[in-house]
Order: structure tokens, then C-alpha cells, then sequence
């Protein structure tokens, strides 16, 4: 394993590390089961939503609609899924679906990802607004219940944070159909000429997004236990960070699963640290910015090396 593949996860492990160690030592309460449970009790929908990116990311693509495509997930579940489950269920697919048809439609056009994806955040906003408008809802008891639980040994967060991240490196890094995914961002041409429908295969990227973006909106739903049109709105933004900072690329097909989990939960436990510094949320937004661009300027530093050695 060359000295680049190394620091892909190591930078972010590090970054987690140091700023875990920093919040123990402000507020050395949090070094429990609950303080660990509430540093990270929203790091489960933002690590799903990372994922969902990294999907998009994956094969040279850049989603601005998650965010609001979420917060429609999240409408659907505190509403049809919670009062009428299989209308739900079948509202989500279609969803998903459309996630997989607007990835075939922006390669078969060949169409600029962020110019669609822009347009189509007002239009999973616009639906959003219709289905709830004003918040409310509430979450499927089932999925409170799911949400909520606490294993013995580390909070649920944590636990989910080991699953998301192990079944997506399976998927990603170690199938077959990970390894052709990811050939679609190093080389698109080659993939075709090896006999792959590049269409095909970007709608299944982008339908996995919609899959993990669903995941994730009914992930903050049963631990809000409601929903509004713009609860996840910031989710754009935060998921393209996740993703840069867990050693992913905007072009090549370079990505960690693991490391855009981890990156995910960096990003949570930066709020909560900064909250612990009684840091203006104002300027809270700059600062979370401030941690991503140390780090990135750490990859750069540490590439640079590796290229020397």
C-alpha cells in the first residue's frame, strides 16, 4: 500500500482523535456513555448524507440538492410513512428511483451535475414545503424506538457509525461493482470500452445516494421526532465537507467510505466542541470551515512528502 492510500484514512483518524482529546480535556464529563451519546446524537443522518455524496462524488459528479432532498425524506417520514406506511414506503422508492433516473438523464444529456442538482434542490424543496408546511409530523414509533436505543457497551451512534461504515467499504471498496463504480471516476472511457453502460452505471450511483439520502432523513426524523422542509438544508454543505475531509477527491473515484464516516463525525463533535468554547453560532459556521482547511492543508503537506520519498 503506497504512502498516498495510507494517509487517505490516517489523516482522518488523527483529526477525530485530536479533536476528541481537545473536548475531554474542556469538558472531561463529556468522557462517558451519555456525553459521548450527546456529542455525537446527530452524527448517524450527516454520516448517511456523507455517504450519499461520496456516491455522487464517487463517479465525478457534485450533488447540491441533498440537503433539500433530505429534508423531503424527512417530510415523507413524519408524515405518509408514520400515518400510512406502505403509501410511505412507495413515496420513498420513488424517490429513490428519481435519483437513479436523474443520474441517467444528466450522463445521457451530458450535463453540468451541479447546474442540475442546483435546479433540482427547489424542486425536492418546493415538494417538501407541500407535504409539511410548517413543521410537524412525528417519527414512526418503530423508528424512535431504533433511534433510540442504547446498546451496552458504546452509544447507538457509535455503533451505527461501525455498520455504515463497514457495509460501505464492503460494497464500495471490496465488491466488484464497487471497484467498476469507482472506474467510472477514474476513467469513464475505459469502463465503456470493457463493455460497461456508463448510463447505467450512474444511475445506480446516483440511486444509491437517493438510497443513503432516504436512509438519512428518516434517520433525523426518529431522533427529532419531527420534521420541516428545511431541517436538513445544511447537509449540503456538510456532506461535500465530510467527504473532502475523509481523504475523498472531486475527481479520480478516489473515496473512503470509512473515512467520509469518520469525517462525518468530525464535523458533529467540531459543533459540540465549539459550542463548549461558547463560540457565537455566528462565527461557529467560519470556524467548522477553518478545521476543514487545516486538515486538507495537512493532506497536501503530507502528499507532497509522500511524492518526495
Amino acid at each position: 500500500m503506497t504512502f498516498l492510500a495510507r494517509h487517505r484514512i490516517i489523516l482522518p483518524v488523527v483529526s477525530l482523535a485530536v479533536l476528541l482529546a481537545a473536548t475531554f480535556y474542556m469538558q472531561p464529563r463529556a468522557m462517558s456513555y451519555f456525553g459521548l451519546n450527546l456529542l455525537f446524537n446527530l452524527a448517524v443522518p450527516i454520516a448517511l448524507a456523507t455517504i450519499a455524496q461520496m456516491m455522487i462524488i464517487m463517479v465525478n459528479d457534485i450533488d447540491l440538492s441533498l440537503g433539500a432532498f433530505v429534508s423531503l425524506a424527512a417530510c415523507v417520514t413524519a408524515t405518509f410513512l408514520n400515518d400510512a406506511p406502505m403509501l410511505g414506503l412507495l413515496i420513498l422508492l420513488a424517490l429513490i428511483l428519481s435519483y437513479a433516473l436523474l443520474g441517467a438523464v444528466i450522463h445521457a444529456l451530458e450535463l453540468p451535475a451541479i447546474v442540475v442538482t442546483l435546479g433540482m434542490s427547489f424542486v425536492w424543496g418546493g415538494i417538501a414545503l407541500f407535504i409539511l408546511p410548517s413543521p410537524g409530523g412525528a417519527a414512526p414509533g418503530w423508528l424512535r424506538t431504533l433511534m433510540t436505543v442504547k446498546p451496552p457497551f458504546a452509544p447507538m451512534a457509535v455503533v451505527a457509525a461501525v455498520i455504515i461504515a463497514a457495509v460501505t467499504h464492503l460494497l464500495i471498496m471490496r465488491s466488484g461493482i464497487g471497484t467498476v463504480l469507482r472506474g467510472v471516476g477514474g476513467n469513464a472511457r475505459s469502463v465503456a470500452r470493457a463493455g460497461w453502460s456508463v448510463i447505467r452505471l450512474k444511475a445506480l450511483a446516483y440511486g444509491l445516494a437517493g438510497l443513503f439520502g432516504v436512509l438519512a432523513g428518516m434517520a433525523l426524523v426518529g431522533l427529532a421526532t419531527s420534521a420541516d422542509a428545511n431541517i436538513a438544508l445544511r447537509y449540503t454543505l456538510l456532506s461535500i465537507a465530510g467527504v473532502i475531509l475523509g481523504g475523498g477527491e472531486f475527481t479520480g473515484g478516489k473515496v473512503s467510505p470509512t473515512g467520509a464516516v469518520i469525517g462525518a463525525f468530525t464535523l458533529t463533535l467540531a459543533a459540540s466542541f465549539l459550542s463548549f468554547m461558547r463560540l457565537s453560532p455566528d462565527w461557529q459556521i467560519g470556524a467548522q470551515g477553518a478545521i476543514l482547511i487545516l486538515v486538507l492543508t495537512a493532506r497536501l503537506i503530507f502528499r507532497q512528502k509522500g511524492s518526495e520519498a
